[in-house]
């Protein structure tokens, strides 16, 4: 049960940076991040997105995944956290 434990938090680590990149990716672009976020991620995973903001040159997104607990004698709640930077699209007209 340790070793699919271990695979869980690798898995929850996975999916977490998919999400972020996801999330920042779209958000830096104008549309929904977290939408894309989410999508990005398996549906079974708790997780909270902050897509952050258009603000400035860049858009950071972060993802925090519950990790999923199967043994029983560990902490009842695990948290795998990412972030993701990317740079803002530029309008083509320069603006």
């Amino acid at each position: 049960m340790a070793a699919i434990q271990l695979g869980l938090v690798g898995y929850s680590a996975n999916q977490a940076g998919s999400g972020a990149r996801a999330a920042a990716r779209v958000q830096s672009q104008g549309g929904d991040g977290t939408g894309a976020g989410q999508a990005a991620m398996s549906g079974w995973l708790d997780a909270d997105i902050d897509a952050g903001g258009g603000g400035g040159d860049t858009t950071t997104a972060t993802v925090t995944v519950h990790v999923p607990v199967l043994v029983p004698f560990l902490d009842d709640r695990w948290d795998v956290r990412r972030t993701a930077t990317m740079p803002n699209d530029q309008d083509p007209q320069g603006g």
